[in-house]
Parts: structure tokens; sequence; C-alpha cells
């Protein structure tokens, strides 16, 4: 059966369907449909347990969201298949989240705060320290072309997580790209509950940045919005550290799935060596301001 056929087959429809492809996902299929009650996405997706991607759970947290007011509607939902409400919103770039840090660091701050009392059934835990170690362990055994580098990188990621201020516990989003972030107009809703988990506020606040390319004034702003005062230089330097360790866990993640995924469009190769480029000068600007963790 065709993707087409699957889509039409699905029995959440009213009247007559109909759809076309979403483009620009990484590592899921998605299609706009219009039926008789308006318009939905249909996002196909397997488990991923090399990215620690289990759609049950991602399903509960996007219910969780909505509940909480972050997210569309789940309409439907089976093993594989999501169908969400269609939101009249625009996907921000780069460029729309480096301009507005404050506004991302409300959203931040609201959903950190009012997910955990939506949050159903076990808790998961997102730790980008753990994921990187367990992606290296994964590159290895796949024979990927990157496995000479990951001492190189497992080195950086613990000098990285011991620059890490204690921070209360919260639940993340942790994939903050910007076609994660949606804008009607009026708010800020979010999509794409993969990796939602209970965390560190700092990987998103450190994601955001580095996944948007924010200078120091944007993330200034971003960080002071947060937490409600200027960061402090314990603080400062957690957030650098993890902005280079946001950038190697999303390099990691690209060389996994080069080994793992295919999906319309998508060089895994070409994104991994794209973020070992953002990371080596991030890297560099963490090193100025602060050497080496213990120096």
């Amino acid at each position: 059966m065709s993707v087409s056929d699957r889509v039409a087959a699905l029995p959440c429809w009213t009247g007559s369907v109909e759809m076309e492809p979403l483009t620009g996902g990484l590592s899921n299929e998605s299609w706009l449909v219009t039926d008789g009650a308006g318009r939905h996405v249909v996002r196909f997706g397997k488990d991923y347990i090399f990215h620690h991607v289990i759609r049950e759970r991602e399903i509960a947290c996007a219910r969780a969201a909505h509940a909480a007011g972050f997210a569309p509607k789940v309409e439907y939902a089976a093993p594989g298949v999501m169908v969400s409400q269609f939101l009249d919103a625009r996907t921000w770039t780069e460029a729309d989240m480096r301009a507005q840090p404050e506004r991302i660091a409300r959203l931040l701050h609201d959903f950190h705060t009012k997910m955990p009392a939506e949050i159903t059934g076990p808790g998961f835990m997102f730790w980008a320290f753990h994921v990187i170690r367990d992606y290296a362990r994964t590159i290895e055994a796949g024979g990927s072309a990157f496995t000479p580098e990951l001492p190189g990188y497992l080195e950086l990621a613990a000098e990285l997580e011991a620059a890490q201020a204690p921070l209360p516990i919260v639940f993340g989003h942790n994939d903050l790209l910007p076609g994660n972030f949606l804008d009607d107009g009026e708010r800020l809703w979010l999509i794409d509950f993969e990796y939602a988990g209970f965390s560190t506020a700092m990987f998103d606040l450190a994601g955001a940045a580095s996944n948007s390319g924010m200078d120091e004034d944007a993330a200034a702003a971003l960080l002071t919005t947060y937490f409600g005062h200027a960061p402090d230089s314990a603080l400062m330097r957690s957030f650098d550290a993890m902005q280079c360790a946001s950038l190697l866990r999303e390099a990691m993640w690209a060389m996994v799935s080069h080994l793992h995924l295919s999906a319309p469009g998508a060089n895994y190769a070409d994104y991994a060596r794209e973020n070992l480029d953002r990371l080596s000068a991030a890297l560099d600007r963490y090193r100025s301001k602060h050497g080496k963790t213990g120096s």
C-alpha cells in the first residue's frame, strides 16, 4: 500500500479527502490532509531506538502539550501514525529565533513550568551527555566514517558536562530547531515531541541559541528573560558549554541517522558536517571566554 493510500485509509476522516506531502522533515514523513472537518497533519514515524525515540511516548507528550496549551490537538493516533490539528501558522526560521529571544524565553519558562502537571505514565529523562555517549556506541558499531573522531567527541562531552551548573529538573522539549516553532501572529506553538522529557532547562535554552546562531546580546536577553536576572559567570559558562554540547549532539544525531535512516532530500553526512562547523566556532568562543573546565 502506498503512503497516500495509507493516509486515505485512516478511519478519522469526514467525507472525501485531499492530501499533499509536506517537506522539510529529517526523519518522519508528514502529509497535509483536507476533509469535511477541516485541515489536519498526518505524521508517520517508527520507533527509532537508536535515537531514543518511542512513538507511544511522543504521542503522550504531544497530548500533554496540547492540554497545557502549547501544541495542536492530537486528533487520532495508532501505531506508526499521528493525526494532529492543522494550525494556520508560519514556521519559524533561524532569523525569527535570533530576533525574538525574549519571546522564546517566556514560552520555554511556561512550558518547563506547566508541562510536568500534564505528563502521565513513566517519566523519560533526556540528558544530552548520555545521548552523546550512547550515540558514540552506535556510530562505532556501525563502522561510520566518523568513528576515528569519537574519542575526541567523548573527551569534549566530558569537559562540557563538568561545566554544567546545578539547576532544577524541568520538562523540556529538547529539540528546538526553527521548524518546531509555529507562529500564528498572536502566539507561539511547539510541535514535534520525539525527544521531550525531564531534563535541564539549560539544554532547551542553549539549543534555541545554538540552533539559530544567536549572538551574545540575543543570548543574554534569552537568559535574563528566562531566569529573571542577568546570568552570573557560572550560569554563563554552563550555557556556553551546553551550546557546544547541543551542536555536538545534533552532529552525532546526523551521524547515527546516516547509518540508519533515509528521508527524501536529507543528506545526513552534510548535516553532520554543518553542525561540526558550528561546533568548532562555538567551541572557539567558549574556550576564549572560559578556558577549559578546571583551568
